[in-house]
C-alpha cells in the first residue's frame, strides 16, 4: 500500500525546509493503489519479447509501457517484436472444425474402404450426429442449462416450445428412437410412451413429462448411443432395409427417408444449439444438403395434397386432375447455392408428373433459406424469394414447404 505522505521530504531537522507541495501530490491514493515498480533499462529492453508475446506480467507490462514513453530505441524494437509476432499468430480460432471428423474419415475411407460399408441413404445421419456429437463436446453445465426456443409452423402459424440445450438433445433422442424402434432396437422411452401420442411431438412430450428433473448433459450418453446403434445395424442389414417403413404416428416414412429426415433435424436443432450457446455451426456438405433438399421436394406434392384436403391450400377455379402419371400444372422450383437444383412441383395432384409444358409460376430460393422455411424458422411470407407467375400457386407451395415443419 502507499505511503499517504508520498511526495513529503524526510526532515532531516525542523530547521530544514519542507518542499512545497503540489496539488497532485496532495491527492490520496485509492485503494489498491500501489505506484509501479522501478526496472533498470537493461531489464526493461530484455523483456520487450515477453510483452510482445503479451507474456509479461501485469507489473512487468506496466514499467515495459511506461519506459517505451520515454525510449524511442526500445519503442521501435517493440513494434518490430510486435509485428513479428502477428506474422506468427495465426488468425482462425483454435477450436476443431466440427467437419473435421467427417473429412478425416472420408480421407481413410478412400484409402481402405470398410469390409461392411454403411449405406449412402444412412451417410448423412452418421455426419450430422457427429458433428453435433462434436459440437458438445466441452460443454460446461451452463452451456447444457442455456434456453433454446424451438420453433416450427403449424396451420400456417409459427408455434415455439422453451427448452434447453439438454432439453433438445432428448428430443432428438425420443424421435430417433422411431427409427430405433423400426430397426428392432429398444426402445429409449420404455413404457413412458403407453397410451401416449405416438408423433415426434406427442414422444417429446411424453419423455419430458416423464422426467423428475429437467434433462441434464447426462442424455448425451443414450443419444450418442442410440446413434452410433442406428448407424451400425442399418450397415449391417444392409442396402435392402432402406425400405423397410418407419412410423410417425400420422404419417410414414421409408427407412431411407427417415434417415434423410433425422439428418436434417439433427441439423437444424445443432443450429438452435449453437446460436444458444453463440457458437459458429456450418450446412451439412453439398452432397448431403443436396439429399435432403431433394427429399423434402419429394414430399411437397403430398404436403399440398393434405393441405387442400385440410382446407388450408388456395381455392383454384381452373385446378385440372389429369390421370397419374400424366403431365399437369406445374410449379418449377429452383434452389441455388451448394446442394440446390431444379425441379418441377405437380400442384393439382401428387400423382401428376411435373411439366415444363405445364408451368404456371417460378420461384427461386437460396438453400440455406428454402431449409429455414423448411424448418420453420421463416415464415413464407418473410421467405427471401424470386417470383413469377401465379401467386396463389406460389403461395401454396411456399406454405407447404413451411408445413414440412414439425417440432
Amino acid at each position: 500500500m502507499a505511503d499517504d505522505s508520498y511526495g513529503m521530504a524526510e526532515s532531516g531537522g525542523m530547521d530544514e525546509p519542507v518542499p512545497r507541495v503540489s496539488v497532485e501530490d496532495s491527492l490520496v491514493a485509492p485503494a489498491g493503489w500501489e505506484p509501479a515498480p522501478v526496472f533498470e533499462h537493461r531489464v526493461l529492453k530484455s523483456l520487450l519479447g515477453a510483452w510482445a508475446l503479451a507474456a509479461c506480467s501485469a507489473e512487468e507490462a506496466l514499467a515495459v509501457e511506461e519506459h517505451l514513453g520515454g525510449c524511442g530505441a526500445c519503442a521501435d524494437e517493440a513494434r518490430r517484436l510486435r509485428e513479428a509476432v502477428g506474422l506468427l499468430q495465426r488468425p482462425e480460432s483454435l477450436d476443431l472444425d466440427p467437419g473435421l471428423r467427417t473429412r478425416v474419415l472420408a480421407g481413410c475411407l478412400d484409402r481402405r474402404p470398410p469390409r461392411i460399408a454403411v449405406p449412402e441413404w444412412a451417410t448423412s445421419y452418421d455426419a450430422e450426429t457427429a458433428r453435433l456429437d462434436a459440437l458438445l463436446q466441452d460443454f460446461g453445465d451452463a452451456e447444457w442449462h442455456a434456453p433454446v426456443r424451438l420453433r416450427w409452423f403449424e396451420r400456417d402459424t409459427t408455434a415455439t416450445r422453451r427448452t434447453t440445450v439438454a432439453g433438445v438433445i432428448a428430443h432428438l433422442l425420443a424421435v430417433d428412437g422411431l427409427v430405433a424402434v423400426a430397426l428392432g432396437l429398444s426402445d429409449p422411452l420404455g413404457d413412458v410412451t403407453d397410451g401416449a401420442d405416438a408423433t415426434p411431438a406427442g414422444r417429446t412430450e411424453a419423455y419430458w413429462r416423464a422426467a423428475h428433473f429437467p434433462p441434464t448433459r447426462s442424455v448425451r450418453t443414450p443419444w450418442r448411443k442410440q446413434g452410433r446403434d442406428i448407424v451400425r445395424t442399418a450397415s449391417f442389414t444392409g442396402c435392402g432395409s432402406g425400405d423397410r417403413r418407419v412410423p410417425y404416428g400420422d404419417f410414414e416414412l421409408r427407412l431411407r427417408d427417415a434417415l434423410l429426415d433425422r439428418a436434417f433435424e439433427c441439423w437444424v436443432h445443432a443450429e438452435d444449439i449453437a446460436g444458444a450457446v453463440d457458437y459458429p455451426y456450418t450446412p451439412p456438405s453439398p452432397r448431403h444438403l443436396n439429399a435432403m433438399i431433394k427429399l423434402a421436394v419429394r414430399m411437397l406434392p403430398h404436403t399440398l395434397a393434405a393441405r387442400r384436403r385440410a382446407g388450408l391450400a388456395s381455392a383454384v377455379p381452373h385446378r385440372h386432375l389429369v390421370p397419374a402419371g400424366e403431365p399437369g400444372r406445374s410449379l418449377r422450383l429452383e434452389i441455388e447455392g451448394n446442394g440446390g437444383g431444379e425441379w418441377l412441383i405437380p400442384l393439382d395432384s401428387p400423382a401428376a408428373l411435373g411439366s415444363a409444358q405445364h408451368e404456371v409460376a417460378h420461384v427461386a430460393l437460396d438453400g440455406a433459406e428454402f431449409c429455414r422455411l423448411a424448418a420453420g424458422h421463416v415464415s413464407p411470407a418473410e421467405a427471401a424469394a424470386g417470383q413469377v407467375g401465379d401467386r396463389e400457386a406460389i403461395k401454396d407451395v411456399l406454405f407447404a414447404a413451411a408445413s414440412l415443419s414439425r417440432m
